[in-house]
């Protein structure tokens, strides 16, 4: 099973875990990141790499994190794929450890 960007993510956008991925399989949208799972290997190599704690397995996905597998399927498709890493948003601090932030989660599509 893929890997999954969940919603510690979204506001944030670190992108610290993009420059270790082997395969290039992140994908980048206005205040989010995604993983593409036709590309992920399942390495984990990502997942230490988060400041956040935004990367898990797809199978160990809690149920309220069950609704990213669709939303990091649905982003492949349409972002753009991101290999280098970047400064994260700009009040990314502010927004670190907040939860209940997928209404704000700018959706793909």
């Amino acid at each position: 099973m893929p890997f999954i960007v969940t919603e510690p993510c979204v506001q944030c956008k670190y992108t610290d875990c993009v420059e270790v991925c082997p395969m290039d399989c992140f994908v980048e949208g206005p205040n989010f990141l995604a993983i593409d799972p036709a590309g992920c290997i399942d390495c984990s190599v990502c997942v230490p790499q988060c400041p956040v704690d935004a990367i898990v397995n797809a199978k160990e996905a809690s149920e309220a994190q069950q609704l990213y597998i669709a939303i990091n399927a649905q982003a492949a498709q349409q972002w753009p794929s991101i290999t280098r890493r970047q400064p994260p948003l700009p009040e990314h601090e502010a927004w670190r450890g907040v939860a209940d932030k997928m209404h704000l989660l700018v959706q793909p599509g």
